[in-house]
């Protein structure tokens, strides 16, 4: 399946605090309800960030950790546990587009949407798929740690897959015992304002001790996190900027239906390859960031405090 039909935009990688990326996510799916173009883009948490699922207990947060480290705290709308986002080791994108364009049944349209992210670990030589069976919780407040469920879990690697490896790529070895691949995506979504959003979190790079440094006495080791938890760096000999083009050209190809990108696709998308936001756009972030995603109230209360 390729993406819905329309105007969209591609707005790429920007480096920017976490209340202000998830302030953005807010304004895309506003521009998409509105009538405006859908987006798609990437983007850099800086500095690092733990974000809180929506429902998430601020008392599982080591806030001194945080602070000491220098690492922002906020909340999402969506659900699910924490996610440490470092400002090297993860890679972030989101989709947005109006609901009416997408599939009603949940699971329907996370399969739509996180396409052109099985699609960009292809690029990258990685085999990447929805977990084949259930996994147990580990650490119930760390969305990484949580059960793993073939719904909408994915994960990578495995014995016959490591960095430099022969065998690295899809084909019949490449994923080795489905037990031992590990989990390299976070993938969430809500609708608001008639329009739906989905973002995503990529692993890059693993820092299991800072990963759970943020968390307040997780019964879980680092030796423990790594297990559950790969990077792409681990799986293939590729850079951050490898990985973020591969995202943004897989984006653009699930876009215009066309391998690649190229500009053979389909006639009923119109698609900005160098699109950015309005001043009108950045204006209402800033005010949602002041309102919410940084505001006190709505970090540290559960469930955020209703806004």
């Amino acid at each position: 399946m390729t993406a819905p039909t329309g105007d969209w935009r591609l707005i790429r990688e920007e480096a920017r605090p976490g209340p202000m990326q998830m302030a953005l996510d807010e304004v895309a799916a506003e521009t998409a309800a509105a009538g405006g173009p859908a987006t798609i883009r990437t983007y850099r948490w800086e500095p690092s960030c733990l974000t809180l699922g929506y429902r998430q207990d601020p008392e599982t947060v080591d806030w001194a950790f945080c602070e000491r480290e220098g690492i922002d705290v906020t909340r999402r709308q969506t659900g699910g546990g924490g996610i440490y986002h470092d400002a090297n080791g993860d890679v972030a994108y989101s989709i947005a587009v109006p609901a009416a364009d997408v599939p009603g049944e949940l699971l329907d349209c996370y399969h739509l949407l996180c396409e052109p992210v099985l699609d960009a670990f292809d690029r990258l030589g990685i085999d990447a798929g929805y977990v084949e069976e259930s996994v147990p919780e580990l650490y119930r407040p760390a969305c990484y740690l949580r059960e793993l469920h073939p719904a909408h879990d994915v994960v990578a690697g495995g014995p016959g897959q490591t960095r430099g490896s022969d065998e690295a790529g899809r084909g019949d070895d490449a994923g080795g015992d489905a037990a031992e691949r590990r989990k390299i995506a976070g993938n969430a979504q809500y609708r608001k304002r008639d329009a739906v959003v989905q973002h995503g979190s990529l692993t890059f790079s693993v820092d299991a001790a800072r990963h759970l440094g943020t968390f307040a006495d997780p019964p879980i080791a680092p030796t423990e996190f790594e297990e559950r938890v790969v990077g792409m760096d681990e799986l293939a000999d590729v850079d951050r900027t490898d990985a973020v083009a591969a995202v943004e050209a897989a984006l653009v190809a699930w876009v215009v239906g066309a391998a690649d990108g190229d500009e053979t696709g389909r006639d009923d998308v119109t698609l900005d390859r160098d699109g950015s936001w309005s001043s009108a756009e950045l204006a209402r972030a800033e005010r949602l960031v002041e309102a919410k995603y940084r505001d006190e109230g709505w970090v540290r209360t559960r469930p955020g405090n209703g806004r």
